[in-house]
């Protein structure tokens, strides 16, 4: 079974982890298959990103095409990519604040199949939950104090936190407890081959999710040389020492969006959620056998979306940068 999210790691542990990693300067590019051999069965993964925004979905895709299972995912907010998790099998835990099919199809069918049915668990915290425990594992404390949980039942339902009474003010406080993910699985818009990742747009809680996990796997649109990162040095959000694989994957996020460099594939993820919400079973076998098990990569994957849906979210992607 998957290791609970909820465990805290003694800092012992955690220094322990952090000396057995290598941290040299060294070149770290790998294929999306030998990426997947990072994640074992029954590890805890954090997922960067948010929503529809920056996705690792060609890593999740690999993962599932690995036939992963038992993995415990957590994820600020969780879209279709928690519906391909569930649906395949490969996770059978979910971390997160929401869980939807995108802002514009609301809940999940799959999602409800799952978790209704008893097949997998949910762990509902508050957007802010899974940020501050996300922060408490990049710091190397075991947990972070916080205020705004103590005003909704979302902290009542979740065990793992611990109501005190300030030591300074007397005021009630809510602890959170730490979250290290044993991989990080993050998708950037470039990166060199070390590791050095530039992010444009929202960062989410990707700089925390790298500090707090024991590796990362960075997906990257592309690899671009090292002087030019160190060109812009002030771009680089994450550094090379957090990363221990680096796959260069265009469109990577697809069918969901990376910032200034494609939108959401529109007419993919409305066909594919009009599938799996009139059969959240068999639609969903359809599709995993249509689009992840079915083609022969991910090249392959893009062009089953289609070319003219592919360059038309490149166009609205780009177009951020008209005058």
């Amino acid at each position: 079974m998957s290791v609970d999210q909820s465990t805290v790691l003694p800092y012992q542990t955690l220094r322990e982890n952090l000396a057995r990693r290598d941290r040299s300067l060294r070149e770290k590019v790998v294929t999306l298959e030998e990426a997947a051999s990072f994640v074992s069965d029954g590890a805890t993964v954090g997922i960067g990103g948010s929503t529809m925004s920056r996705t690792p979905m060609a890593m999740i895709w690999q993962l599932i095409r690995a036939r992963k299972k038992e993995l415990s995912c957590s994820r600020c907010i969780i879209s279709t990519d928690g519906d391909l998790l569930l649906g395949s099998g490969a996770a059978n835990h979910i971390v997160s604040s929401w869980f939807a099919q995108g802002i514009l199809w609301g809940l999940s069918k799959v999602m409800r199949h799952h978790i209704e049915g008893g097949h997998a668990r949910y762990d509902e915290w508050s957007h802010m939950g899974v940020g501050m425990r996300f922060r408490a594992g990049a710091m190397g404390v075991p947990f972070m104090p916080m205020r705004s949980m103590l005003g909704s039942d979302v902290g009542k339902k979740r065990p793992e936190t611990k109501e005190i009474d300030c030591p300074f003010t007397g005021e009630k406080i809510l602890l959170v407890p730490a979250l290290n993910p044993d991989v990080a699985l993050i998708h950037v818009q470039r990166c060199d081959a070390y590791g050095n990742a530039q992010i444009d747009g929202l960062q989410f809680m990707d700089i925390d999710l790298a500090m707090a996990a024991n590796r990362v796997i960075l997906t990257t649109e592309r690899i671009v040389s090292n002087d030019q990162i160190r060109r812009a040095p002030d771009h680089t959000k994450i550094p090379f020492f957090c990363v221990d694989a680096v796959v260069e994957v265009p469109y990577g996020s697809a069918p969901h969006e990376c910032y200034g460099v494609y939108e959401p594939m529109m007419n993919h993820l409305d066909a594919y959620v009009k599938q799996v919400n009139g059969d959240p079973v068999g639609g969903m076998k359809k599709y995993l056998d249509d689009y992840v098990y079915g083609p022969k990569n991910w090249n392959e994957f893009l062009s089953m979306i289609g070319m003219e849906e592919v360059v038309t979210a490149s166009r609205r992607g780009r177009s951020i940068f008209d005058d």
